[in-house]
């Protein structure tokens, strides 16, 4: 019998490891735009309701506000959908907070295609380059609800500057163990190799992994590397592998155009030159469906790695 698949909530340990840290950190306060239920910061409403604020639909307020609070030596952390967390208040991004560098927490749950049936309004594909653009604004996308806990449990801490996190909305399966530590800005080898390198950032991280076995059945010997952080890239990692295989595939529930793969394209390309192909959502908007159909649909399966790998490995 092929061994369950075990999968559990990003969200629900995004709330849960925000009331557990609002115990210890009597600064957190914590912002939501009328989503609460949904991205899961309910949690910590109802056990600190005075350091709880439900903005409304008034996701501009909701930065304002947030700006304010960091500006006066509080550790606020705001929440909504990546589509509107990353879209409607950019310029209060930009301006109110990035800016002046305040350490306001940017948390996002339903990001990319796996939003599914809510369709293109409301999948943000387009969050991780408009955010990676701004100056000082750090970018995460944590693989499961293990990394995002030590994530959260990071950033309770982290006053250096604004940091955008990106989540799923769709249970995922879990990957790391609760030996995991995350570290900011770090890329990790999860499976090393010497053919190619497969990098990933957030829930695709599962996807290339069963990519791997497959390739490894194959006789194909492919580097896993996962890059929660986005922004700042560790380009240490991904040049120390372009050096010994040569080639990089990248993938990503986003769009190619600026997220992950123009990343490592631009690290290597200023360091180390080799091939890089990009794995991700391309210059359109993707449809309503299943999530599972989407990611067939803009091979974002473990087939589309596979066919890539294969494609690749031919060029010398």
């Amino acid at each position: 019998m092929a061994e369950q698949i075990k999968l559990t909530s990003m969200r629900n340990a995004y709330g849960d490891t925000l009331a557990r840290l609002g115990e210890k950190y009597k600064n957190i306060v914590v912002l939501d735009a009328d989503l609460a239920k949904s991205t899961q910061t309910i949690r910590f409403g109802k056990k600190f309701p005075e350091r709880f604020f439900d903005m409304g639909i008034a996701e501009q307020d909701m930065m304002g506000t947030a700006a304010g609070l960091a500006a006066c030596g509080m550790n606020p952390f705001t929440s909504t959908f990546a589509m509107f967390g990353s879209g409607r208040c950019w310029e209060q991004i930009r301006n109110s907070i990035a800016y002046p560098n305040l350490p306001v927490k940017i948390v996002v749950t339903h990001a990319g295609v796996s939003v599914g049936a809510d369709g293109p309004t409301h999948q943000a594909c387009e969050d991780m380059s408009i955010l990676r653009a701004i100056p000082n604004m750090k970018v995460v996308s944590p693989a499961d609800s293990v990394e995002t806990e030590r994530l959260i449990e990071f950033l309770a801490d982290y006053y250096d500057s604004p940091v955008y996190v990106r989540l799923a909305r769709m249970n995922t399966p879990v990957i790391f163990d609760n030996s995991y530590k995350f570290e900011f800005a770090k890329g990790f080898v999860i499976k090393e190799g010497s053919d190619i390198t497969l990098v990933s950032t957030g829930i695709m991280l599962f996807k290339v992994l069963e990519a791997y076995e497959t390739l490894k059945g194959k006789g194909i010997n492919a580097e896993v590397i996962h890059m929660p952080t986005i922004k700042p890239l560790d380009k240490n990692i991904l040049i120390k592998s372009a050096k010994k295989t040569g080639k990089i595939i990248t993938i990503e529930e986003h769009t190619i155009i600026g997220g992950l793969g123009s990343a490592v394209a631009e690290a290597v390309s200023e360091n180390f030159p080799c091939y890089v192909v990009r794995l991700g959502v391309g210059d359109l908007f993707a449809e309503s469906g299943e999530p599972e159909d989407l990611f067939n649909k803009y091979h974002l399966n473990v087939e589309a790695i596979i066919n890539k790998v294969l494609e690749l490995l031919k060029k010398k």
